[in-house]
């Protein structure tokens, strides 16, 4: 499997705090079948990571990997807030791009009160030609007051990750029911960890879709498109696969994300 969205680098954000709790880590992530992740600090204004410190932070936990026979293929990359994206040059914004290809994973924001204008950023971004992967935005409070922004943002090219353990409950019900609303609508393009360590908020990608098949049967099928097929699409730039289509019978959930009101 392929990991898009991992918090891998050490002493650099909220992930790892040193080298030994990244090995932790990576070793977590391999043992449940993930063999590349692609390393995504937060590129905002409340870390300060640099752009251009991420290649040499990822080399680095790649000579520590190899030292203890990991066998994990990590790729540069990051976590970026929409107001630094603007700020980032050419150069720095091509050093978090995803795994070095062209998308960039844009966090959607945590806070009602940081999402203004957040729709209408990246719908321009999506315009410009950006390619756009939306991070975790099953927890995204914009998205649940109007869900149909992000159905739009959708229409309009983004592609979405959502989280694997928001599949489990871990940030809520209603998190966990607008997730599964995602699937069902055929929003979802991927299943990331956003781990942070190895155990708490840890690497496994497939403990979530197996707690949705209960509400969404069949939803398994979709598993090597959500975690292997798209994500390789993403790193190498080339077409999305076709989606796996789901069985028509699953739990009745809420209404679909249909599009806004104007």
């Amino acid at each position: 499997m392929i990991d898009l969205h991992c918090h891998l680098l050490p002493g650099v954000d909220d992930g790892p705090p040193d080298l030994e709790a990244s090995l932790a880590l990576a070793r977590a992530a391999a043992g449940t079948g993930t063999r590349t992740i692609v390393a995504t600090p937060h590129i905002d204004r409340r870390w300060g990571v640099e752009p251009a410190d991420v290649p040499a932070a990822v080399d680095r936990v790649r000579a520590a990997l190899q030292d203890a026979h990991v066998e994990l293929e990590v790729r540069p990359g990051g976590e970026v807030d929409v107001a630094r994206l603007a700020e980032l040059t050419p150069d720095e914004l091509d050093s978090v791009r995803l795994g070095g290809g062209p998308y960039v994973l844009l966090e959607s924001p945590h806070a009602t009160s940081r999402g203004a204008g957040f729709h209408t950023a990246v719908a321009q971004l999506c315009r410009r030609g950006e390619r756009i992967l939306l991070a975790h935005p099953e927890r995204c409070p914009i998205f649940h007051r109007r869900p149909g922004d992000l159905a739009d943002l959708v229409r309009a090219g983004a592609l979405c990750s959502i989280t694997s353990s928001a599949l489990l409950g871990r940030f809520g019900g209603t998190v966990r029911e607008f997730a599964l609303r995602m699937l069902r609508d055929g929003l979802v393009h991927n299943v990331a960890s956003d781990a942070h360590e190895a155990q708490r908020r840890g690497p496994e990608l497939l403990a979530g879709l197996q707690a949705a098949e209960r509400e969404l049967p069949g939803l398994l099928r979709q598993a090597d498109w959500l975690t292997r097929d798209v994500p390789a699409a993403v790193l190498s730039g080339g077409p999305l696969p076709p989606r796996p289509p789901l069985p028509s019978r699953r739990r009745r959930l809420r209404r679909p994300l249909r599009r806004s009101a104007a």
